[in-house]
């Protein structure tokens, strides 16, 4: 069933966010002739210059309401997974706002990791082995039980920070971490339930996917730096950078969101919005790893920057169920997104420090993430700062102009923190992706359930 049309000029967007993620959903959506303004809310200092900031928290779900039906909007995004999951869509759509995004029973598929395991179960995805536990003592007994030397990871059900993913070798800290859990309650509710998962091996693949319900259209297939150091190692963060095209597209992995789509539609659970599968390519085939349905950080950064259709005529086709019959098209280009983090992260940092050298940033588009407007200039509002984004014909090439666009920033007057590897093929590659598996040259999929 459609869900409700916009007008075709003059449009009114919010955009609710604050991150590179949504400095990228701005600058895309700013692309179009159709709009006439774009509000941000909260928005930072990036999307200031491109929007009009609104000081409204994404967890404001009445304020946003009314400030929605005040401006007279025609279109809401939603970028962060706490607001849909918690059901900012279903706040604004009764406020008679077209929403890109699912209502808070559609968005279960993300915002509880034990009902998208059942799911994937369900319809026959292909997944890890897993077991949930709400009893710390069934748990670790559970946790010795299914114990390999390659180690395991610990997630908790809800929605959390980073670090209620667990990624481990070592059992005593897997126990700690389970203990933290469902003994310390560190997580609050999110934590009512812990996932033990068997732990996989290769190389991820991150897949956007525009969704209607019943087709879907995919950007190219990116992949995330999740892990703080160069080779995968270090704690996991909310991401130090991606790329696209990634390699490994394979119509046995694309065959996951044909399974996804029926899935979703035979359980009332189809939106127009954005699907994130992420994918891990093992020895053994796909595996999916979770579902967002949202846009990805910093996912979209680098797979919209390349994107050559009106995202508004994309959107608005998702809105009235007829994605199918829109062509999506890329530029064809690598991009690459490299963080530009606080020199203290990811312990705690001090936020208010200066960020500098902005003016000097060529040969790439900046996005801001954590920052915010000041009279004296834009200063850091968190660890993940900026977002240097390049293009190239080649991934040689996009990487090469991300990171000399990094050299004149600055952070409380020292140079960023970033990955030098982003972008960079691992020895998961060489294992796991043959030149049989390679993604088609396109870099773009569709389909229909």
């Amino acid at each position: 069933m459609p869900e409700c049309s916009i007008p075709t000029h003059g449009l009114k967007i919010l955009v609710v966010g604050q991150g590179g993620r949504e400095h990228a959903i701005v600058r895309a959506l700013a692309r179009s002739p159709r709009v006439a303004r774009i509000h941000c809310a909260p928005g930072n200092a990036g999307t200031a210059a491109e929007a009009l900031n609104v000081p409204i928290g994404v967890m404001e779900f009445e304020a946003l309401a009314a400030y929605a039906i005040r401006e007279r909007i025609d279109l809401a995004v939603v970028g962060p997974a706490d607001p849909v999951a918690g059901g900012l869509v279903d706040h604004l759509r009764a406020a008679g706002v077209a929403v890109f995004g699912p209502t808070r029973e559609q968005a279960v598929l993300e915002g509880s990791k034990v009902f998208s395991k059942a799911f994937m179960r369900r319809h026959g995805i292909p997944t890890a082995r897993c077991e949930s536990f709400s009893d710390a003592d069934a748990a670790f007994a559970y946790l010795d039980e299914a114990w390999r030397p390659e180690g395991i990871v610990i997630k908790v059900d809800g929605l959390a920070d980073v670090q209620s993913t667990l990624v481990t070798s070592d059992r005593d800290e897997a126990r700690a971490e389970i203990a933290r859990a469902l003994v310390e309650r560190r997580y609050g509710e999110a934590g009512d339930r812990v996932l033990i998962e068997e732990r996989l091996i290769g190389p991820e693949v991150s897949l956007l996917a525009f969704v209607d319900g019943r087709s879907w259209k995919l950007l190219p297939p990116a992949r995330d730096h999740k892990q703080l150091l160069e080779g995968g190692f270090g704690p996991n963060t909310e991401g130090m950078g991606a790329f696209c095209p990634a390699p490994g597209a394979t119509p046995e992995v694309l065959a996951v969101l044909d399974a996804s789509l029926r899935g979703m539609r035979a359980e009332g659970l189809g939106y127009p919005g954005v699907l994130f599968v992420g994918v891990l390519l093992t020895a053994a085939g796909p595996r999916v790893l979770e579902y967002n349905c949202r846009f990805g950080d910093p996912e979209t950064q680098v797979t919209l920057n390349g994107l050559q259709t009106d995202l508004v005529d994309v959107i608005q086709a998702c809105l009235e169920g007829r994605l199918a019959d829109i062509e999506l098209a890329h530029d064809g280009r690598h991009h690459v997104c490299v963080v530009a983090a606080d020199p203290d992260y990811p312990g705690e940092v001090s936020p208010g420090k200066a960020v500098t050298g902005l003016d000097d940033v060529a040969g790439a588009t900046l996005l801001h993430a954590q920052t915010r407007e000041t009279p004296a200039g834009p200063v850091a509002a968190g660890g993940r700062v900026l977002n240097v984004v390049a293009s190239g014909e080649n991934l040689e090439a996009a990487r090469a102009a991300a990171y000399a666009a990094l050299g004149s920033l600055r952070i409380g007057g020292e140079p960023p923190r970033f990955r030098r590897d982003v972008g960079q093929a691992n020895a998961w590659d060489a294992r796991i992706l043959t030149a049989d598996v390679d993604q088609p040259a396109a870099g773009l999929g569709a389909g229909q359930t």
